[in-house]
């Protein structure tokens, strides 16, 4: 006899952010901690602008992956550039059209009021373009529209009048119960509020973390401090389910969902600080490298030092490489000398030897060369000049 499989239905909760503090505390705390460290680090604009262009790009392909959106880097680009070519696959639509919400959302006042407007016009924006051939962009779902989703599966609330007053519901929680508790709390709790009600006939997901975003911005992860969370959810998918599932069955206290999301925001806003100082750290990396090779007085010794720097300039930019890749990419510097290759050697040798760079053997026993952004820290003019006057003596045996 087939079993029938059991489904949640939805329930209006008595609290909208339920929680138990203590449980949670040291998540939370360590999650500010590392935004406020986020928000201090120096960086230049200019750069730090093409990161979160990175991290739009991560966010909108996490959230749309999680919705089992499937496609190669190349069009997951078509489908994030202002003007696009032709969207062949819904996955690309959908991707375009998130894409172009999110960019939405960073323009937008912190002082916003969340309204239910403010949620349609989300939710039209993620849908037009994409799912709108079966999904009325802004519109709740109606008399016999229901939706099921996750594992358990759940279901939202029914749709017509259930629906309506669950979202009323939702929206004036927000903007009264939730403003009790720390924004980065509110921001976590709308995303899972809004899609256990799944108020849409299609795209809750995406209007969820989308909504979450916006709220983040007031916790202060907006402009150069945007985060990819999606892309995070997309990482852990089968945690951040059974995180949103777990709530349900706890009678919505927040504890496991809160804890799952804390984590993914510190780590998240770490990843995006050491990229931030690592991009820091080859900054100076190249103030220091122009300053000491440009202070060789010898023709011989320049000429060297040119070659040097084109090997450093390659380092920088793909942070180590096996010995023949790298010489692949730098070939032409030395194509016109009597033993390009030797030449090559002796230049990496001599590099090691000022600790520009490490040379060291990886897990296939092969050679490998990387960028030693430390090296600023560890030289200075006298000791480079000193260490330059005996240099490049070294043999190739070494290798």
């Amino acid at each position: 006899m087939e079993m029938k499989l059991e489904i949640i239905k939805y329930q209006i909760p008595e609290h909208w952010i339920k929680y138990d503090i203590l449980e949670i505390i040291q998540e939370r705390i360590e999650a500010e901690i590392e935004i406020k460290s986020l928000q201090k680090i120096p960086y230049q604009k200019d750069w730090v602008e093409s990161l979160q262009k990175m991290e739009w790009k991560r966010e909108v392909a996490g959230t749309s992956r999680i919705e089992g959106a499937d496609f190669t880097e190349r069009e997951l680009d078509i489908a994030l550039s202002e003007s696009p070519e032709q969207l062949m696959t819904r996955s690309q639509r959908q991707a375009h059209a998130a894409s172009q919400t999110y960019r939405w959302i960073a323009t937008l006042p912190h002082d916003l009021p969340v309204t239910g407007d403010l949620i349609r016009e989300i939710h039209r924006r993620i849908i037009t373009g994409a799912d709108d051939d079966h999904c009325e962009p802004g519109r709740l779902r109606g008399q016999d529209q229901d939706v099921t989703f996750g594992q358990p599966r759940h279901r939202g609330a029914e749709g017509g009048e259930e629906c309506e007053a669950a979202f009323n519901r939702f929206v004036e929680a927000v903007n009264r119960e939730y403003k009790k508790h720390p924004p980065i709390l509110q921001a976590l709790a709308v995303h899972y509020h809004f899609a256990t009600i799944h108020p849409f006939q299609d795209g809750n997901g995406r209007t969820a973390r989308a909504l979450e975003a916006l709220m983040l911005q007031r916790a202060g992860l907006h402009n150069t401090c945007f985060i990819a969370m999606s892309n995070y959810y997309y990482e852990e998918k089968s945690a951040y389910l059974n995180a949103l599932s777990d709530v349900r069955g706890n009678n919505f206290n927040l504890n496991s969902f809160f804890k799952f999301a804390l984590k993914g925001i510190i780590s998240q806003t770490r990843r995006v600080g050491a990229e931030i100082q690592n991009h820091a750290a080859k900054a100076i990396f190249r103030n220091i490298m122009f300053e000491l090779f440009g202070n060789l007085k010898s023709e011989r010794k320049r000429v060297i030092g040119q070659r040097q720097m084109e090997i450093l300039k390659i380092l920088l930019d793909v942070n180590h490489a096996e010995i023949i890749e790298l010489y692949k990419l730098i070939e032409t510097t030395y194509k016109t000398l009597k033993s390009p290759f030797k030449a090559y050697i002796r230049d990496l040798l001599s590099l090691e030897k000022l600790k520009a760079i490490n040379i060291h053997k990886d897990s296939q026993n092969k050679m490998d060369i990387s960028i030693n952004l430390d090296w600023p820290k560890q030289i200075n003019k006298s000791d480079f000049m000193q260490k330059m006057k005996i240099l490049p003596r070294p043999k190739t045996f070494h290798f």
